[in-house]
């Protein structure tokens, strides 16, 4: 049930240079592709179709680690239908490797495998049946080495390494080979500050592993070019460093490999990766012919990366009139077989495990280790999900061991604009963490047992258990929770992060028409919406046209880190910019002389005119442009970044802060182990609403996410064999409507004057602190205490 409200304190800057073109920033417009999604009419990447095109399949290994002594592909090859099979062996150019940070990533896999559902050969035929049972006999003789599954067998003296002979940057500064990273913040004195404290608790909390869970699943087509390159339609967050990671791999310069968008189902972090993008590159080179490859669901969730789980000790101290004194931790994330994003993930768990508190005295150690667990990578909070879980908890067991209120406790100690964080970095825009908690804790709380008071009308879908109608009330208790995270937004540690966009104004038909073009992803976030609106702001022109995003067009980033409103919004404001003062320098040029505001005036457009500030119409935009166009592509950059120091983990790091609450209401019954959220409220700042429905929908979709791996999503992994025990969603359960609560929201707009119109990035925050929220309420309600996502009915009924 969306709920909203709205906040702009008096005198709050937006930036907002156009103000009236109707359908620009502020107004909550229809996405374009809404009603296309809703209906079953969008067209989605594994919808693409070609004339004589073939399909491409992938056989994964079986075990999580071995030596491949053999490969038999000739069984396969002599199939009707079939026109290749490829290995390692067949890989066409020198670089065989691939990654986002560490290239230590097989295209296939190279003599050994590191994990379960491993790549290890292709198959492409002319039917999706005929590839699937050619790979099926590819024979594989496998010789099983010792597993690496978690800290212990890692990093013990004689641990097996996951990759000898790593040259990475990251080497020279790690203790041993099977750690990707590490970070440490040191900051204070925490030995001192120690005997200052009149409390000191400590936890070990365990975070399971979460999958992105995206409806579409990887696919892609790749049509063979006569220039003897390749065009690749795919669904993807990241074009751009998509093509840096194929083109080298396939033995190609970037300009023959082409790329495009095609529909995305969801991404989450699950597309930032490579899937099986060269795969159907190498196939369609091969065959010379199209090649298509969609996976099953089986098949995705060994596909992309998933969030780490992770293994955090906390421990703080307060003075028993409820301040913090000071905070050590160590978070041990678990990386799996390939480096993906953990060292970003790992510089995120380490600067943001303070959480959104006033801590002086701080220890912090992050590490990510190489394990022959699935491979993870970024998902939707990017390290901070983790730390914000286990940090909450312990602000919940400070309160309760000083006798003092949850919430009370937590804005003694809220940061605020202007608090220095554990790296030493000022956060220097709004930061209203006590303000949000004020919000979640006064509004009113949903009605407890509402079955009883509906009689016989009572619904069991109200109830702990729902349809499958375990209960009508007996043993049913409720808690309540609250949590509040911090997320940074945008690319960190003094990466290069820029967004480019193309604009182009331009006369059709009589009206004047805006071409917005970027690189961008658009995977559900509504991107291109938002981009609609800022052309139509900036240039006063209400028909715009979306150009497909594409790698003909400088590069917009990743669809992540809370980044492309920001980075890619903010390029096409500076674009659309820059094309206004060309518009009006031609306006002078025709038409100066025949009135004064021209030269002394600020000119707006506006309804497709050029105004006065005071409102009067000088031109029509039509009528100077005329015949001409302005055409014009820049990029955008934030403030520059720096690495976290090696040592210290002094640094400012991040480009922007965002902050959410969460209150959760529960009811639990203690018999059965069943939990209902009834309700799930929350409050975020997001500088500016650039279109208010997205905002609600990104909130509530990420708070959905936070509540699933609270209560129900978690890959297996069995230990003893390091192979995943649920890749289906028959056994990874996520939320559905039944399980999906009421979300009240509470939008704050706070400006960032730094920010474009001062947003703030807001899609990953509310995923952080509804997890902690729920699992607080659940600890109220029974009484338990609870170290581990997700909670399980055994683990509430005492039957582990």
């Amino acid at each position: 049930m969306a709920q909203n409200t709205r906040t702009v304190p008096a005198g709050t800057p937006t930036n907002v240079t156009q103000k009236h073109t109707k359908g620009g920033i502020g107004e909550s417009i229809l996405r374009p592709d809404g009603t296309l999604k809703v209906t079953g009419e969008f067209a989605y990447s594994s919808d693409m179709w070609h004339e004589d095109m073939l399909w491409g399949q992938t056989l994964r290994s079986t075990v999580a680690h071995a030596e491949i002594v053999s490969i038999d592909v000739s069984e396969a090859l002599a199939m009707p239908g079939v026109y290749a099979v490829l290995t390692y062996e067949d890989l066409p150019a020198e670089m065989k490797n691939y990654g986002l940070e560490i290239q230590d990533t097989p295209v296939l896999a190279d003599g050994r495998v590191r994990h379960h559902g491993e790549p290890v050969a292709l198959v492409a035929a002319d039917h999706p049946e005929t590839a699937r049972r050619a790979a099926a006999k590819i024979k594989i003789d496998y010789r099983e080495l010792p597993l690496v599954t978690d800290e212990a067998s890692a990093l013990a003296p004689d641990a097996p390494l996951i990759h000898e002979n790593r040259d990475d940057h990251h080497i020279g500064h790690v203790p041993h080979p099977n750690i990707v990273h590490r970070q440490p913040i040191i900051r204070g004195n925490v030995e001192e500050a120690r005997k200052r404290a009149d409390v000191i608790v400590e936890g070990e909390y365990t975070f399971g592993m979460q999958d992105q869970a995206f409806l579409g699943p990887e696919s892609g087509l790749a049509v063979p070019s006569e220039d003897g390159g390749v065009e690749l339609y795919v669904a993807t967050q990241w074009l751009h460093s998509d093509l840096k990671q194929i083109a080298p791999v396939l033995g190609l310069p970037e300009e023959k490999v082409r790329m495009t968008l095609s529909g995305v189902g969801g991404a989450f972090g699950g597309r930032e990766d490579i899937s099986m993008q060269i795969h159907a590159c190498l196939l369609a080179l091969a065959t010379n012919k199209p090649v298509k490859i969609v996976y099953n669901r089986f098949e995705s969730f060994f596909g992309h990366v998933h969030r780490h789980p992770a293994k955090l000790h906390y421990e703080h101290g307060a003075t028993k009139d409820g301040k913090l004194t000071h905070m050590k931790c160590r978070i041990v994330l678990d990386g799996g077989a390939y480096a993906s994003a953990s060292p970003a993930v790992v510089g995120n768990a380490s600067s943001l495990s303070v959480g959104p508190y006033v801590l002086e005295d701080v220890d912090i150690e992050a590490i990510a280790l190489y394990t022959n667990n699935p491979p993870c990578g970024a998902m939707r909070g990017f390290g901070a999900v983790q730390a914000c879980f286990a940090y909450e908890a312990q602000m919940d067991k400070l309160a309760a061991k000083l006798g003092m209120d949850p919430v009370e406790f937590r804005q003694l100690n809220a940061m605020e604009q202007g608090t220095i964080m554990p790296t030493g970095q000022v956060v220097d825009s709004p930061a209203p963490v006590a303000e949000l908690l004020r919000r979640v804790k006064a509004r009113p709380l949903p009605p407890e047992r509402q079955w009883e008071s509906a009689g016989e009308s009572a619904d069991v879908r109200a109830l702990p258990g729902g349809l499958s109608n375990t209960t009508h009330g007996e043993g049913v208790v409720r808690g309540v929770g609250y949590a509040v995270g911090i997320k940074n937004v945008g690319f960190s540690e003094g990466f290069d992060d820029y967004s480019t966009a193309r604009v182009r104004l331009e006369v059709i038909n009589g009206e004047p028409v805006a071409m917005v073009h970027t690189a961008m992803a658009e995977v559900g976030q509504g991107g291109i919406t938002v981009h609609t609106q800022i052309a139509r702001t900036e240039l006063g022109v209400t028909q715009v046209t979306i150009h497909p995003a594409d790698t003909q067009v400088g590069s917009a980033g990743s669809t992540s880190a809370s980044r492309q409103t920001y980075m890619t919004g903010g390029a096409v404001k500076n674009t659309c910019e820059a094309v206004r003062e060309a518009l009006l320098e031609i306006g002078r040029r025709k038409n100066g002389s025949y009135h004064p505001a021209w030269a002394t005036a600020e000119l707006l457009l506006e309804g497709g005119k050029v105004v006065t500030d005071g409102g009067e119409v000088l031109a029509d935009i039509a009528d100077i442009l005329g015949d001409e166009a302005i055409d014009l592509e820049l990029e955008f950059r934030h403030a520059p970044t720096e690495p976290f120091d090696l040592v210290t983990g002094q640094g400012n790091g991040h480009v922007q802060y965002t902050f959410a609450a969460h209150r959760a209401v529960v009811e639990v019954d203690t018999e059965l182990g069943l939990v209902k959220v009834v309700e799930l409220a929350t409050a975020q700042d997001v500088g500016k609403a650039l279109n208010m429905l997205s905002v609600v929908g990104q909130i509530q979709g990420g708070t959905t996410q936070g509540l699933g791996v609270a209560i129900m999503e978690e890959i297996i992994v069995d230990p003893k064999t390091a192979k995943v025990r649920n890749p289906s969603f028959t056994d990874y359960l996520i939320p559905t409507i039944l399980d999906t609560p009421t979300i009240p929201v509470d939008v704050l707009e706070l400006a960032d004057p730094k920010a474009p119109y001062g947003l703030r990035g807001m899609g990953e925050a509310p995923t952080l602190s509804s997890t902690p929220a729920v699992i607080a309420a659940i600890r109220q309600a029974t009484g338990l205490e609870i170290d581990k996502t997700p909670i399980r009915p055994e683990a509430l009924t005492g039957t582990l």
